[in-house]
């Protein structure tokens, strides 16, 4: 690689001689300039004004243009005469962190390369000592006619220097951030980080100039004689965001689409319009059907338990009036009360037999088929 500019790295008191080559290097398409009309090529001369005629290069010099438009010519020799110690020198005037660096001050890169086999030494002790310590150079350096600031940093087995703009070159942010008042919602940061996360990291060397490419391409198809490709249709980029958590969803999920994952959505459910259930008429696990329906069993299982008490009841009642009239007839002539207090302790079912007679009252017919559905149910089941 030709070298841009020669000098030596001050390092204390060591000094390392170095070279200075490009870094970098820009690989855009340039176009000239035609006339339209006969494709002839439209070229720029160095005329000077007041003469009115072209001039050579060997006859252009520098010169300053003050405030009220007055040129003050400056010569190589009074530039080459300033006390400057940063001519011909990069001098390190600190070692600091790399995340001190703003990286809004960083400008052009440029390899050092040892110049000559003395130099090597020096220039390996200065590359070590920055690997292990983890820091970089803050150097001052002059190239092209200024003073500039410059970083030194290892990169492989090179050191190299990144160009810095000087702190009061760097523009303030006042007139660029918003100035209106903004909320942004908790549920909206996860979504941004969703979508960061779904991007990933990626690897630099995969990135391509997909515009330069396409250039070289309709360029290429031009001097073949071919028609220009046809650019492949994409959406438009920029507007206005209507929508941001829409955005951002649809971003996540076109992004997860790109890497072949699962976008994890649902099917969809269809629910069924209430006016249908309603229409095919009451659930059968509603309260009330149910409710019907048991007290329905509930009285049809009363009324045969009645119905079967009211039987054993008539069957007791005659033969306990067998046995009374039976009874009264051995005794000498007791009243009835006294008759039917003595039957009522003895087998507990006079008041049945009375209530079939019909001497009973009615209160105590009520009474009488209670007792004797009682009585009557622990019979059956001995009976049984």
């Amino acid at each position: 690689m030709r070298s841009i500019w020669n000098g030596a790295i001050s390092f204390g008191l060591v000094s390392i001689p170095i070279k200075v080559v490009n870094a970098t290097e820009s690989h855009a398409i340039s176009f000239r300039q035609i006339h339209l009309d006969d494709g002839g090529r439209i070229r720029y001369r160095k005329v000077c004004e007041l003469e009115d005629s072209e001039v050579s290069s060997a006859e252009i010099g520098k010169a300053y243009e003050d405030a009220d438009g007055t040129l003050i010519p400056i010569t190589d020799e009074d530039l080459a005469s300033l006390p400057i110690p940063t001519a011909r020198t990069i001098e390190i005037v600190a070692f600091v962190p790399a995340d001190r660096i703003d990286p809004l001050q960083m400008d052009t890169a440029y390899y050092l390369a040892a110049n000559g086999v003395p130099a090597a030494k020096p220039y390996v002790l200065l590359r070590e000592a920055l690997k292990r310590s983890q820091k970089v150079a803050v150097a001052k350096f002059a190239l092209r006619g200024r003073e500039r600031l410059g970083m030194l940093r290892v990169v492989d087995d090179v050191i190299a220097m990144h160009g810095l703009l000087w702190p009061d070159e760097i523009r303030a942010t006042d007139e660029v951030a918003p100035d209106t008042a903004v909320t942004v919602r908790d549920k909206e940061l996860d979504l941004a980080d969703a979508l960061m996360d779904t991007l990933g990291e990626v690897d630099l060397e995969d990135l391509h100039d997909d515009y330069r490419e396409a250039v070289e391409e309709l360029v290429t198809a031009k001097a073949e004689g071919h028609e220009a490709p046809e650019a492949p249709a994409g959406e438009k980029a920029g507007g206005k965001v209507l929508d941001l958590m829409a955005a951002l969803e649809k971003s996540v999920r076109a992004a997860k689409e790109s890497r072949g994952e699962d976008t994890g959505e649902d099917a969809e459910v269809t629910r069924l319009a209430s006016g249908r259930s309603s229409a095919r008429g009451p659930s059968r696990t509603e309260p009330k059907e149910v409710g019907g329906k048991k007290s329905t069993s509930a009285a049809k299982r009363t009324a045969a338990r009645k119905s079967t008490a009211r039987k054993s009841t008539a069957k007791s009642a005659s033969s306990s009036s067998s046995s009374s009239s039976s009874s009264s007839s051995s005794s000498s002539g007791k009243p009835a009360a006294e008759n039917r207090s003595t039957t009522k302790s003895a087998s507990g079912t006079s008041t049945a037999a009375k209530r079939s007679g019909g001497t009973a009252a009615a209160g105590k017919k009520t009474a009488t088929k209670k007792t004797a559905a009682k009585k009557t149910t622990p019979r059956k089941r001995a009976s049984a």
